[in-house]
């Protein structure tokens, strides 16, 4: 309110000021909010829903009208501008999925996807989250633990997870051809990679991640 958004406890006076109409709500409130707004919902609406396992068959049945419907699947990292989102969507021009693009992308970027994938999207991209941050916090302990102190550690770890990112998405190429520039014969980088392997490190993360996925 204090950088000039109005800002409204009633949902029925935010849909008629809008255009695109955003549902950032719990999955259990969702048909309940749907509920309150459809009557107010037309054809020039553009409706989009971040709440994860509600599929867009589910929102088009509480609708009155036909009009575009997204799913979008973000990460915590849309908090820095720097989230993946996952989007997909029903009843939706070319010009409707460019719209909610751009928006997505001025928080990072997004990838348009099939729904069926939504729910892997939301184990890769949202639950990955945790994933990467639980491998920086393993290379800090270990940081710390052949010397550096935390903050040092700390500082090291970060860095060398986005320099790797990058070099990536600067670069695309493929992980090992990465790999094998710092693995050396008889190095300590091929070194700590096969001791990694022998305790499961790459097939440890597979299974966390499928998983997830079943849970979800």
């Amino acid at each position: 309110k204090q950088q000039g958004v109005v800002v409204s406890r009633d949902n029925v006076f935010a849909v008629k000021a809008a255009e695109i109409i955003i549902l950032a709500v719990k999955p259990y409130k969702i048909l309940e909010v749907l509920d309150e707004i459809a009557p107010h919902l037309e054809a020039h609406h553009i409706l989009a829903s971040v709440a994860t396992g509600i599929r867009l068959s589910q929102i088009k049945s509480k609708l009155n009208a036909v009009l575009p419907v997204f799913r979008l699947m973000p990460n915590t990292a849309i908090e820095i501008q720097e989230s993946i989102t996952c989007l997909c969507a029903e009843d939706a021009s070319k010009e409707h999925i460019e719209k909610i693009q751009i928006l997505c992308n001025s928080l990072g970027e997004s990838i348009l996807i099939e729904e069926e994938l939504m729910e892997a999207a939301t184990v890769l991209g949202a639950c990955g989250i945790a994933f990467v941050l639980r491998f920086i916090r393993a290379m800090m302990q270990a940081g710390i633990e052949i010397g550096f102190d935390a903050l040092t550690a700390t500082k090291i770890a970060e860095q060398t997870v986005k320099g790797a990112a990058e070099l990536l998405k600067k670069g695309g190429k493929h992980p090992e051809e990465e790999i094998d520039k710092v693995t050396t014969p008889k190095g300590c980088t091929i070194s700590g990679l096969n001791e990694m392997e022998h305790r499961g490190f790459s097939s440890s993360l597979i299974k966390g991640i499928l998983n997830s996925f079943h849970k979800i």
